[in-house]
């Protein structure tokens, strides 16, 4: 069945296609069936909550298709998105597992397709499948380990064009670049920028003028092309 996001309904995860190598889901058939009988399969549109920062965790979701923006925000107000999830990718793992508060606050990017598997079942089919500990544990080590180097990039950048540029090369798509340049594979505002690099937008702004006047970057309406990767990994360093 289609939606009017265009991709199609997952009714069953026995019937998915879009499993990968890194996916949390990617069991066994007899563990896949035991895990889609606790699934509740759902759709949500832009701008859809999962869940909010210190909330009690209900349960955790599986991410099938669209993305995901994971952030945190302080006792100011100011927001740091920690990263954008994608699919594959189990969100509010830690939580459901620890019993303790969400950490951070799961709002859809994109439209998503999700299966929501409540804290109690999650917790009964780890004790009951091992595969699924397994599959929990290296969850957890992949979101601790690109933690730490977001960490790492954040704290230990020179400058703040230096985690600019850092961001926008991440989001560049991963190839041979175009002969006029390699577009970001997702649109984000000033404001997102600011909030992934922990920056205000007023910032942003100012040193995507400072690249483009340096013929590092360009625009084409709301697409960001690199023109030089080169100059922009230069940095980074």
């Amino acid at each position: 069945m289609r939606t009017p996001y265009g991709f199609d309904i997952i009714e069953s995860c026995m019937g998915c296609k879009a499993v990968q190598e890194d996916c949390f889901c990617r069991f066994s058939p007899a563990v896949q069936r035991a895990m889609d009988s606790i699934s509740h399969h759902s759709v949500m549109p832009s701008a859809a909550l999962l869940f909010v920062e210190g909330q009690t965790p209900r349960g955790m979701y599986i991410l099938c298709s669209g993305k995901v923006k994971l952030s945190t925000t302080s006792k100011e107000g100011k927001v740091l998105i920690l990263k954008q999830a994608e699919a594959g990718e189990a969100l509010g793992l830690s939580a459901v597992i620890s019993g303790t508060n969400y950490e951070m606050t799961a709002e859809t990017s994109t439209p998503c397709q999700l299966n929501f598997i409540g804290r109690q079942e999650l917790m009964t089919v780890m004790q009951n499948e091992s595969e699924v500990a397994v599959h929990a544990a290296q969850s957890l080590s992949r979101e601790f380990q690109g933690a730490y180097r977001d960490i790492h990039d954040l704290v230990l950048a020179r400058s703040s064009s230096g985690k600019l540029a850092k961001l926008l090369l991440s989001c560049a798509p991963v190839g041979t670049p175009q002969s006029d340049g390699q577009r970001l594979r997702s649109a984000m505002t000033h404001e997102e920028m600011a909030q992934r690099i922990g920056s205000s937008r007023e910032t942003v702004t100012r040193l995507l003028s400072h690249l483009k006047k340096k013929r590092l970057i360009r625009l084409e309406g709301a697409t960001l092309v690199i023109r030089d990767r080169t100059g922009l990994e230069a940095l980074v360093v």
